[in-house]
């Protein structure tokens, strides 16, 4: 499905369906150069459970047009307009890493909108290493060759995998070459510039869950405390084993931790 915002074109997955308002909704967003397609299991999932499912491409990614956007409020003030021209009032929100903290930020400033509120692999603040933000910034392979590295747990990296077919490296590596010349950088850019997280965090009032990989060396569960202890509703789950691309690396488990919260 395609939506027009501000002149540009605006992919969202919904399994095929259209918004029926007698569901309720669930969005996805991505993270860091990503697009909708790592969502696809969940939203496959939760459409087949009764619920609307929206997962979006960010302007500049997979198959939305436009530049991309270059904060993390400019993203969840481009959420709220995506669900103003689907006609979606309330949705549970969920994101992953840079998604998550677009989720974040919504759930805050459109607290009326949100009816739960789920960060997949986060943490609040989410700094950068600048290497990484040099690479991205000059559209280098070694940047999408170092958050491979780092975005999968060690036991990942050599192969086999849950969901029959997918080779998780090689996943990661096509999808951030495939990325428009720039997009990584400004996503993780703003990650790296986002520090009103904890401030929103005390704002949200819906349910929260965090889904949390216990190996995750990017957004590593020891540093998850502030961010923790700035919500009023909130759920933790660890899951054994896994790093940052929880999607990837842990499905079934994640299904089982959304289901908490969805």
């Amino acid at each position: 499905m395609k939506v027009t915002i501000d002149d540009n074109s605006v992919y969202c997955y919904t399994n095929s369906r259209d918004i029926d308002s007698d569901k309720p909704s669930i969005v996805f967003i991505h993270g860091s150069g990503m697009d909708h397609t790592v969502w696809t299991l969940a939203a496959r999932h939760f459409a087949r459970h009764g619920n609307n499912v929206i997962a979006v491409d960010l302007p500049g990614h997979g198959r939305s047009s436009g530049a991309p956007l270059q904060s993390i409020p400019a993203m969840a003030d481009w959420l709220e307009k995506v669900l103003n021209a689907l006609k979606v009032d309330v949705t549970a929100v969920v994101g992953h890493s840079l998604g998550s903290l677009i989720a974040l930020d919504f759930s805050a400033r459109y607290a009326t909108r949100a009816r739960a509120l789920v960060m997949v692999g986060t943490i609040v603040p989410m700094p950068v290493s600048g290497a990484i933000l040099d690479a991205c910034k000059s559209n280098d392979h070694a940047a999408y060759d170092m958050l491979t590295q780092y975005g999968l747990s060690k036991r990942h990296q050599y192969g086999g995998n849950r969901s029959s077919g997918i080779w998780m490296v090689g996943s990661s590596l096509r999808l951030y070459e495939r990325s428009q010349p720039g997009a990584l950088y400004y996503d993780m850019n703003a990650c790296n510039e986002y520090q009103s997280g904890l401030e929103r965090a005390s704002a949200v009032e819906c349910p929260v869950l965090m889904v949390l990989g216990s190996e995750d060396r990017l957004t590593p569960v020891r540093g998850t405390g502030p961010l923790q202890e700035a919500f009023h509703k909130l759920e933790v789950s660890v899951l054994q084993g896994a790093g940052h691309t929880l999607m990837m690396e842990a499905p079934n488990a994640l299904l089982d931790a959304l289901h908490k919260a969805l």
